[in-house]
């Protein structure tokens, strides 16, 4: 299993329309090969700051099922506008 983390800086005052667009965003990611699960947690300190945590049976259903696939350009149409800077993406095992 591959954990995915990500950390979104979200534009200042967007967090709540961000929210609202992940709900959306998250059904895609959800139908893909290898998504196992996931969970966004909102950051305390920092009020437009969150982490994404994916789990993938691979990191090849991440970078290349999931990353090269065609929901992927839904997912960036409902997300990508969010995030100031764009996110850093990092995997693990």
């Amino acid at each position: 299993m591959i954990l995915e983390v990500a950390t979104l800086n979200i534009k200042k005052g967007f967090s709540l329309d961000f929210e609202t667009s992940f709900k959306e965003a998250e059904k895609i990611i959800s139908t893909m090969k290898g998504y196992m699960s996931h969970e966004l947690k909102k950051c305390i300190e920092h009020q437009d700051k969150y982490i994404l945590l994916v789990n993938w049976e691979t990191i090849e259903d991440h970078e290349i099922g999931f990353r090269q696939s065609d929901k992927y350009q839904q997912w960036k149409q409902l997300l990508h506008h969010f995030y100031e800077p764009f996110p850093t993406v990092e995997h693990y095992k």
